[in-house]
Order: structure tokens, then sequence, then C-alpha cells
């Protein structure tokens, strides 16, 4: 009986790795990249960033993108994350490329300022 129930993901509930490699869209449903991994808070237990993967081929040359959490929308018709940016916009966005950033209290505020979330 315990085998036939799905771990990976609920109605409100998915798995890590399954939010891992998800594409995600602009508004316009052009693809933009795709989830590298996510950040969460040791201490409120909440995503604060997914990291997308932008450029490169196979993970070699891409950049990473941390955008905040609260401004993607899961679309259920296109299988990923929608967010309200354009190409342009991203190409300018904070970013890092071989070293990830601190994720300190000075780079989460200019991610955050960034896209305009508070």
């Amino acid at each position: 009986m315990a085998d036939t129930i799905n771990t990976d993901e609920t109605n409100a509930l998915i798995a890590s790795n399954k939010v891992e490699g998800t594409t995600v869209y602009n508004v316009r449903g052009e693809r933009i990249g795709t989830i590298n991994n996510f950040m969460v808070d040791k201490i409120s237990g909440q995503a604060e960033y997914a990291v997308l993967q932008f450029g490169g081929f196979l993970g070699i040359g891409a950049d990473y993108y941390p955008i905040p959490w609260n401004i993607l929308s899961y679309d259920v018709e296109q299988g990923g994350y929608v967010v309200d940016i354009d190409k342009d916009r991203l190409d300018a966005a904070p970013r890092y490329s071989d070293q990830e950033p601190s994720f300190d209290a000075q780079y989460n505020q200019q991610v955050y300022s960034y896209y305009g979330v508070n």
C-alpha cells in the first residue's frame, strides 16, 4: 500500500528534485531558462530564490540568476514557471557564473530591489 503513495508531489506541494530542471517562461510564453536550484531560508523554511540557469551549453558557460520565489507562478498548461520579465531585463539582472554570491542581506537587497520586491 505504501508504495502507491506519490512522494514527489501533492496538490499543493512538490519535491525539490522535481522543481530543479523545470522550464521558466516569460509572460509571452518564451522559454527563458530552467531552474537550476532554489534557496530556502534556514529559519523560516520559505523558498527565497529560484536560481534560473540561462545560456551556455550543458551547463558550461551558463549564467545563474537568482529570482525572488514570490514573483514566479506555476502554469499547469505549460508545465513550468512563469515570470513577468523579458530577456533584455533578464540580461541586466543580478547574476553569477562560476562562484555563488554570499546570499547575505546586501545581496538579498540588490536582487529584491532589481525585481521591485520588498
